[in-house]
This record gives C-alpha cells, structure tokens and sequence, in this order.
C-alpha cells in the first residue's frame, strides 16, 4: 500500500487587473509582490497558475520573490464556471438572479467549465503520495476557489456562488490523511496595507 501525506493547499486569487484584463496594474503587481514575501518562509514545492495573463504575471511576481520554487501552467487553473445549478437547488428568493448570471456565460464555456472543475478536484485536493508533506501554491480566479473552498466543507455544489476572494489574498486547505479536508484560513490579506485590500470587490463590500 503506497504511503500517503498531508497536501497543503495554498489559493490565490491574482492581483488586481486593468480593465481589459491584459494585466495587472501597478496595484496588482505590488499585491503580488506582498504575496510572495510573505510565502518566503513557506516550503511550497511549486506554484501553479491558470493560463492567463493577469494569473501568470501574479505568479511570476510571487516567484520573484521565492527561492527557486518551480512554476506550471495548466488550465485547471483557469477562469471558468465550475457547476451550473438547476433551479430546485438554488434559494428561491435569489435563484432568478443566480441564473441570470450564469445565462450570460457563452455556451461553450457552460459545457467546458464543469469537466475542468471535476478534473481540478482530482488535481488539486487530497492527500499526497509520498512520506512528507507537500505544500503548494495555486494562483487562479475567484470561481475556481469559491469551487475548492466549497469542496472542502461538503457544502452543496452550486455554493461556490457567493464565496468570493480578494485580489492576491490567501486560502489554504489541509488534507490529511484518514481525516476531512481542513480549512485552515480563509481570504487572509493580512500581507496587504490597507489600500491594496478588497480590490475586486464591489464598493459596497469594502468593510
């Protein structure tokens, strides 16, 4: 029987990006940068990221600051819907607004985004093969850790909605082995001043 060891699993959200998502602004790299000294004395085996832009520029940034710690693209670290409820699942008094959102995401990426989610789950979660533990880091989009976060807590699978992460903080996840995923902390921008946290939140949920 093949040893197992406990997965720490690090959630990022990219920095702060322009308005046409080509890259991050000045305020999402120094985000980035806060990130990665504050995961200096982590002992992060790797650091995956999504494949775009403004996910594979946090991630460099957080490297920069990181001795040699590999980074990979993949896109089960993109941006995309990870389940699409059906309307018995959903709370009533907002299941028409959920629905709505989720209308307006092109059919291709409806039909796409839940076999990357399934595959993601697979990848990313649960206990490690091996005799020591691993720590890693997945730099990615809100959606795909509202997704985790929600798996880790066996909460409904349309519950990503509504679990929303800020620009460059952090998520980690504990999956040890014989025991239920632990969710260690959530959405911490302890790392960030107080001007560069709640970017990519609306107004009304800066608090």
């Amino acid at each position: 029987m093949t040893d197992t060891s406990t997965r720490y699993l690090y959630l990022a959200r990219h920095g702060e990006a322009s308005a046409d998502e080509t890259t991050l602004t000045e305020s999402g790299r120094r985000q980035a940068v806060l990130l990665g000294e504050r995961l200096r004395n982590t002992p992060l085996s790797g650091i995956c990221h999504g494949p775009l832009p403004r996910a594979e520029q946090t991630a460099q940034l957080i490297s920069a600051q990181l001795d040699a710690v590999p980074l990979c693209r993949s896109e089960l670290a993109g941006d995309y819907i990870p389940y699409l409820p059906a309307r018995e699942e959903l709370p009533p008094g907002s299941a028409d607004a959920m629905l709505n959102f989720l209308a307006r995401v092109p059919e291709e990426e409806r039909n796409r985004g839940p076999v990357l989610a399934r595959e993601a789950l697979a990848e990313f979660t649960g206990p490690v093969r091996g005799d020591h533990p691993r720590h890693e880091l997945v730099v990615t989009h809100n959606f795909l850790i509202g997704w985790l976060i929600r798996a880790s807590l066996d909460a409904p699978e349309w519950r990503w909605m509504g679990l929303d992460h800020n620009n460059a903080a952090l998520t980690v996840i504990r999956y040890a082995p014989g025991r239920p995923p632990s969710l260690l902390f959530c959405n911490d921008m302890r790392h960030l001043p107080a001007e560069l946290r709640w970017t990519g939140f609306p107004p009304e949920l800066h608090i």
